[in-house]
């Protein structure tokens, strides 16, 4: 509350619900009601009275996106601006915001383009696949490939996922209709060539064969999602299908690890047909760019401090840096600024914990909390920056690794938490035991807290975690 708003007290000032009201002026004389035709409608009144209902907050743009006169301030343009810029609840789509990634798209068209390949592209959560499918779609559009774009769902299904897809396809390029037919000329699909009875991958193999004079890209988004091993087992068979018959039409899948593994070994010979690749972790200068391109859209500024908390809290993640950067943004415009400061960041290090905190359960948040006050802070963020680092499931040399510790007290922090039942064992890895923490979202929170509580909020760099 500013100090020239009204406190509660001085609302309430010479107010006594049982003082009696004073007597009732006399009655006017009773008067004709107007005739019915001059009877102003009662929504006339009520939107009279709407500036009376005191501060309660107000949206500051309409639904058409236009800035609320009511609630305009001197930046109003510039936060619509800031939502703009900085989206983490939403994948990127404006190749003007889309940061780095530079060399993994090049990878991806690569594969498709020259080596014919499906391609698998894997990671954790948050890590941008989506951001990256939807500028994969665009270049694809630009060189006039067919795409077709479906995010999976608990209930894919082979026969709906395709069928739709081949909807997608216009007849005109089936090698067995003429372009000038009437078939083509009504925008007919391929889908209008499939049988009544579900659609197989041998079906729609033989289907995607008689295509030429384009290429079509199928992307199944959040492959991860789906439920029916019958769904993965078809899709493997699909790709094999279509490589054994040179097939114009490659699918692009997103999910994660497990994903690409199911596959294989439906299939094993598909291996060969399958280009998988890890999203990896943004770099520092990856991350930078991510907050030169907001600065650039929003009209702000991050001071160079602040841009180093970013690039600290962040770990890599887009959508972190993205979520921090969307908080700080809008805690400078409330204090009156169009410059970011270290204080910022650290608010905005406040609000994402709350985000957190509702997706996990109370009693392992109360654990973490715990163990912080008792000075386990820092085997707390060296797991949890091995964890952030290596897709959810680490082992010791992530650890140590990540954090430049000895071995010794990489096994100790693992330890210690195994002990309090934060991590769990894994199936082993090449270099022995792995371990994932009990709840997905820990990592991030655990390393949240941390930065809470190590941020300056002057202007010194946070310290790195280091084992005690």
């Amino acid at each position: 509350m500013t100090p020239d708003e009204p406190t509660m007290e001085h609302e309430l000032a010479g107010w006594n619900p049982f003082k009696r009201k004073p007597p009732a002026a006399a009655k006017a004389p009773r008067q004709q009601a107007a005739p019915t035709a001059v009877v102003k409608p009662l929504v006339r009144e009520a939107h009279r009275r709407a500036p009376e209902s005191g501060t309660l907050p107000r949206f500051n743009t309409t639904a058409s996106d236009q800035m609320s006169g009511r609630s305009a301030d001197r930046f109003s343009a510039v936060r619509a601006k800031l939502r703009h810029a900085f989206t983490p609840s939403q994948p990127v789509a404006d190749r003007r915001l889309f940061a780095g990634r530079d060399d993994v798209l090049k990878t991806i068209i690569r594969s498709i383009e020259d080596q014919r390949l499906h391609v698998v592209l894997y990671g954790e959560r948050g890590i941008g696949k989506t951001s990256l499918l939807h500028i994969l779609t665009q270049a694809a559009t630009e060189a006039r490939y067919i795409v077709v774009y479906t995010s999976c769902g608990a209930n894919s299904n082979f026969d709906e996922t395709f069928r739709a897809a081949a909807a997608e396809i216009p007849l005109l390029f089936h090698s067995g209709f003429s372009p000038t037919g009437s078939e083509a000329e009504k925008g007919a699909s391929l889908a209008d060539l499939l049988p009544n009875e579900p659609l197989t991958p041998r079906k729609f193999g033989d289907l995607s064969a008689r295509l030429t004079g384009t290429r079509v890209l199928i992307i199944l988004d959040e492959f991860d999602r789906a439920e029916s091993s019958a769904f993965r087992r078809d899709v493997a068979e699909v790709i094999k299908n279509l490589s054994d018959r040179l097939g114009r039409v490659q699918l692009v899948l997103a999910g994660v690890a497990a994903d690409l593994t199911e596959l294989v070994e439906h299939i094993p010979s598909i291996r060969r047909n399958i280009f998988a690749l890890r999203v990896p972790k943004m770099s520092e200068s990856e991350v930078l760019e991510i907050v030169a391109n907001g600065e650039r859209e929003a009209d702000l500024k991050f001071d160079s401090q602040a841009s180093a908390f970013v690039v600290e809290v962040a770990r890599g993640s887009p959508y972190i840096a993205n979520l921090i950067c969307h908080h700080a943004g809008h805690a400078a415009l409330d204090a009156g600024r169009s410059t970011v400061t270290p204080a910022d960041v650290a608010s905005a290090v406040d609000r994402t914990i709350q985000e957190f905190q509702g997706r996990i359960a109370t009693p392992a948040q109360q654990h973490v909390r715990r163990l912080f006050d008792q000075g386990r802070q820092d085997v707390l963020a060296m797991t949890s920056r091995a964890s952030l680092s290596a897709d959810g499931v680490f082992d010791a040399h992530d650890v140590e690794t990540v954090n430049t510790i000895s071995a010794r007290k990489a096994q100790d922090a693992i330890e210690v938490l195994l002990s309090e039942n934060l991590l769990k064992p894994m199936a082993g890895g090449e270099s022995g035991a792995r371990y994932a923490f009990v709840e997905e979202g820990l990592p991030t929170l655990i390393w949240m807290i941390w930065a809470q509580r190590n941020l300056n909020r002057e202007a010194t760099a946070p310290r790195a975690a280091t084992a005690s």
